[in-house]
């Protein structure tokens, strides 16, 4: 038995002839009665009426109608679920934060693209508290997030620590501060102070270094990268993680640069998360892998820094490394 044999039975009842479903279904009229008795001698029922003035179907044909009915329905069904998963797999969608761009998503990205030529990677920016919805809903494949040290995880979500960083000011060379080795709560209550969006992780602990207090004057920022555009525009300096800003272009270029915050010892996590439940597919799989790979790379690349520096001791105030 074959599809078609069960689709052309359909096309016959409901045309109410075989010549008219023939011409539907660009076929000969003799080939498609052919077929159709090659069907009827399978099921051993005569599945049409033939006559003078034409085929409709039999009575024990209408009987098995509702059948023959259900098996196309299941094999549209079948269709359409195999069409989806053959487009979604062709797209990832990606969450993030926008944090480690330049040292962790940009070469994870280039690196998949040579993996999968055909698949897109849709970068989508948003909160931490977006991004998670969306996983759980099945809206974004993957999720970049920033956690601080000893905050909860989100227990629905699948979760790997890629890079540990600390909380730095990010600031003009040309800024006062530039000058200091380390900036304290009070410098930084004497500056234009650029502070992440509310949503943001770098908003809560702003807010938690100031302890309440009021800067000079501040903006409100929509993640880092339009942060570090202001810092570099001279508006003012901003707090980040520092992987968020060391090696970027704006770094590379001294447009910007940053200085570790005095008596702080805060570490900040970037996660890539995706859902417990739920099918994965293999394209957002390797993605997640590439992530953790050039994680990895990326902090050996630090410790072999670290070392050349110090003479292979650890840099004073270097993060451990798990």
């Amino acid at each position: 038995m074959r599809i078609e044999q069960l689709e052309y039975i359909e096309a016959v009842t409901r045309l109410g002839s075989l010549r008219r479903a023939a011409d539907e279904l660009h076929l000969s009229q003799p080939a498609l009665s052919e077929t159709v008795r090659n069907l009827e001698r399978e099921l051993g029922v005569a599945v049409l009426d033939r006559k003078r003035s034409g085929a409709t179907i039999s009575e024990a044909g209408r009987e098995l109608l509702p059948h023959i009915i259900g098996v196309l329905d299941a094999v549209d069904r079948l269709r359409r679920a195999a069409d989806e998963q053959h487009r979604t797999s062709r797209t990832v969608r990606l969450g993030t934060v926008f944090a480690a761009t330049v040292p962790l998503l940009v070469p994870a990205i280039r690196e998949f693209r040579a993996l999968h030529s055909a698949t897109e990677v849709e970068v989508i920016a948003a909160q931490q508290s977006v991004i998670h919805r969306s996983l759980l809903e099945g809206g974004v494949d993957l999720g970049l997030v920033n956690y601080l040290e000893g905050d909860d995880i989100a227990p629905d979500l699948d979760t790997t620590e890629l890079i540990r960083g600390r909380p730095v000011v990010c600031l003009r060379p040309d800024s006062p501060l530039a000058a200091l080795e380390s900036v304290g709560v009070e410098d930084l209550l004497g500056e234009p102070l650029i502070v992440m969006r509310s949503g943001y992780l770098m908003h809560r602990f702003t807010h938690r270094l100031l302890k309440g207090r009021v800067p000079s004057f501040s903006y409100s920022a929509d993640g880092a990268e339009m942060g570090k555009l202001m810092v570099a525009e001279g508006l003012g300096v901003t707090v980040l993680p520092d992987y968020s800003v060391v090696g970027d272009p704006l770094e590379r270029t001294g447009a910007i640069t940053c200085r570790p915050l005095a008596g702080d010892a805060t570490t900040v996590l970037l996660v890539v998360q995706r859902s417990r439940s739920g099918s994965v597919s293999r394209a957002a799989r390797d993605l997640h892998r590439i992530f953790v790979e050039r994680a990895d790379a990326h902090r050996t690349g630090e410790d072999r820094t670290d070392a050349h520096r110090t003479g292979g001791r650890r840099s004073p105030g270097a993060s451990d490394r798990p």
